[in-house]
């Protein structure tokens, strides 16, 4: 089994632009943006995915969300806003096999009204 890019990442064995980093937190930025700034959060601890989870997790998750607020905050956005997202498995989009969150900002969001 190869090793996982973002373990490698966190353990500074493969390059990347880091723009965040805590105790247990990485962000960096997307090798592939979808938005002007595309950033990623992760766990420096391997986790699979949100499947993967147990209850003693629970702080570790906060501690992705918060570190997003804080990203947020240090690049100017907590007013205008960003988007966080997380992929799930083959079907939820994830193809990276290691827990983390797309920060997207920089880019006004379409709004879609579905009609019933």
């Amino acid at each position: 089994m190869p090793a996982c890019l973002f373990c490698q990442i966190a353990a500074r064995q493969s390059p990347a632009d880091i723009e965040y980093e805590d105790d247990e937190v990485l962000a960096f930025r997307d090798m592939y943006p979808k938005a002007p700034l595309h950033l990623l959060i992760v766990p420096k601890r391997h986790v699979e995915s949100v499947m993967a989870l147990a209850p003693d997790d629970a702080a570790l998750v906060a501690r992705l969300i918060l570190a997003a607020k804080r990203i947020g905050e240090q690049k100017g956005l907590a007013d205008r806003g960003y988007r966080l997202a997380i992929n799930c498995g083959p079907e939820g989009g994830q193809h990276v096999y290691h827990l983390h969150v797309h920060f997207l900002a920089g880019r006004l969001q379409e709004r879609k009204i579905e009609r019933r």
